[in-house]
């Protein structure tokens, strides 16, 4: 009988050198990323809901998960138009069978994805997305803004998060070289944990929470030079617009000077623009930062790398909420083709983002215009969302600001608020004696007491010395109501039963 031995040298250093993966060998950065939104508060939610299920009586009847941007989940309805052409792109038997169901121009926009598909959605596409989709972004992005766009500078991605990691991994080079992000603060996590993960430095610039969350100039001059005095190689600058977790919509003029300084120091620009659909404060309007660029004259053609931006949007936020369909897409502004075909390379690792996220971002550009069957029910239902959302935007900064200790600006667009909590000597020890930051303490006790499901401010980065929660304002609006009364008796008692 054969048997088959190992070289002695591989063998002895196999047993030398062989490491199970666990708890101790496993990557740093993993362990030492941090994603607060499905943080320590979610998980004692989960653990709350099983003692649920399995019977055990709570202080509370139902969990509202204010924690998340995820408006499905929170019963927001889906839009007619965009859920049929799913449907029939999925069965297209779909429109013999039951012909009456459905409008003509959603049989017609399935049977063009179709036929631009080839092998339907069961098929791998082009790494970079479907052209006819990217075409249709173009357009869309054309028309936001008033200036060209190309469907070969679009990627099209797993939501918007998984555009702004494969941008990291090109920007941040790794090893003993410090590459480092301007990153506001407050700022959406996915932000820290992917320079963590990817080994990069964050350079935090505070946004101003007395001027409705504005950038500073000064501050954001005074963070880079800090930072490239440390040795920093600062290589770009994250801005949220319309803000995560703060609400504030950036002016043109606060563009122009970010943009600005990206050129006079080389840094590329990640425009996160995935809530400019969120628009509540009367009279705002957003203004991409492509469309400043632009108008500022740096228009981006192949051999013009003056600034360098790359926007990002997703299906998973605006009136559209779709987020379990992962629909996003990058556009590239004066990056140039050898950049390019980098990321067409990063893009091939994975093959292709999902078909129907990709089908749900065309829709989402390209929705039914006027004339079309389907254009009226489409103008109701995302006018009813909209609108209810901005009802919901006022009710909440109402009610928080009503709360002993607390203060919260408005959300001028996007989901969420942000608001400040001033907590006792009390409250501050009992975290400590916990181990937790203070607002996570709060955030636990609300949980315990509620069933309401909120995220620490500290997840998020704040002010040093200050004390934040956030919440979404995505429940329906009788919900909404009732959560915050329960919310404002939570809280009251929170303050007695910490009073120093």
């Amino acid at each position: 009988m054969l048997r088959r031995t190992l070289p002695r040298a591989l063998s002895s250093a196999s047993s030398l050198h062989g490491v199970p993966l666990d708890a101790t060998s496993i990557n740093a950065n993993v362990r030492a990323a941090e994603y607060a939104v499905r943080g320590n508060v979610l998980e004692r939610s989960m653990e709350l809901q099983r003692r649920m299920a399995a019977g055990e009586m709570l202080p509370f009847k139902k969990f509202v998960p204010c924690n998340i941007g995820n408006p499905h989940a929170l019963l927001q309805l889906p839009l007619s138009f965009h859920r049929d052409v799913l449907a029939l792109c999925i069965s297209p038997h779909l429109a013999n069978d039951h012909p009456s169901t459905f409008n003509t121009d959603a049989v017609e926009r399935a049977q063009k994805y179709a036929t631009d598909m080839g092998g339907g959605v069961g098929s791998y596409t082009n790494s970079q997305g479907i052209l006819a989709v990217r075409e249709e972004i173009a357009a869309f992005i054309a028309e936001r803004d008033g200036h060209p766009a190309y469907a070969d500078r679009i990627y099209l991605t797993n939501g918007a998060s998984e555009g702004v990691r494969m941008l990291l991994t090109c920007l941040l080079r790794g090893g003993e070289l410090r590459d480092g992000l301007l990153t506001p603060i407050p700022q959406y996590p996915l932000y820290s944990a992917s320079l963590t993960l990817l080994g990069g430095t964050l350079v935090p610039y505070h946004l101003n929470e007395s001027g409705d969350w504005g950038v500073q100039m000064e501050n954001l001059a005074e963070a880079l030079a800090t930072a490239r005095g440390n040795g920093v190689e600062v290589r770009g600058i994250a801005v949220i617009n319309p803000g995560n977790p703060t609400g504030n919509i950036l002016a043109e003029g606060q563009i122009k000077d970010i943009i600005q300084m990206a050129v006079d120091n080389k840094l590329v620009i990640l425009a996160d623009e995935v809530y400019q659909s969120n628009i509540w404060k009367e009279g705002a309007s957003f203004s991409s930062f492509k469309k400043v660029a632009c108008d500022m004259g740096y228009n981006g053609e192949d051999g013009d790398e003056r600034l360098q931006l790359v926007s990002f949007h997703s299906t998973s936020k605006g009136y559209f909420g779709e987020c379990g369909l992962r629909g996003g897409y990058m556009e590239l502004h004066g990056i140039g083709p050898e950049v390019r075909a980098e990321l067409y390379k990063l893009a091939s690792l994975s093959l292709c983002s999902n078909t129907i996220g990709q089908l749900a971002m065309g829709m989402m550009v390209n929705p039914p215009r006027p004339g079309d069957p389907s254009y009226q029910t489409f103008e109701k239902e995302r006018g009813d969302i909209l609108s209810s959302l901005r009802r919901r935007s006022m009710m909440v900064h109402k009610a928080l600001n009503e709360m002993e200790g607390i203060t919260c600006n408005k959300a001028d667009g996007a989901l969420y608020a942000f608001p400040r909590i001033r907590l006792s000597n009390k409250a501050k020890e009992a975290a400590a004696d916990k181990g937790i930051p203070t607002d996570e303490y709060y955030c636990l006790k609300i949980l315990d007491e509620t069933g309401i499901i909120l995220v620490p401010g500290s997840g998020f980065g704040q002010e040093e010395g200050t004390l934040h929660f956030r919440t979404t304002f995505l429940p329906s609006e009788d919900t909404m109501e009732e959560t915050l009364k329960i919310l404002a008796s939570a809280h009251a008692k929170f303050m007695d039963d910490h009073r120093d």
